[in-house]
């Protein structure tokens, strides 16, 4: 995790699945907690339905906060499931 004015950067990597994503969930809550958030999932490896469910509690925890979430190089994997699932449209905009 990084800090930058406006905001901190997460890079996630590796898998997200139901045993990374609880350590990463919590960690972006932090963020969200005190400022704006970017996440960025261009080292993502593979996702489970787990990954979904994280993005869209950042999402609400943003909107309840107050903060701008921004993500960027979302997996076809996650958005595949998002559509599945009928939650796309509530997944927040790529940012370059």
């Amino acid at each position: 995790m990084s800090n930058r004015e406006g905001g901190s950067t997460v890079m996630l990597q590796g898998p997200l699945n139901m045993e990374t994503v609880p350590a990463w969930f919590a960690a972006g809550l932090k963020c969200l907690a005190s400022e704006d958030l970017r996440v960025d999932f261009s080292r993502v490896e593979s996702v489970d339905s787990a990954a979904v469910g994280m993005l869209l509690g950042w999402v609400r925890a943003a909107k309840r906060g107050k903060r701008v979430l921004r993500v960027a190089g979302l997996p076809g994997d996650l958005l595949s499931l998002a559509r599945l699932y009928g939650v796309e449209e509530l997944l927040p905009q790529q940012s370059a």
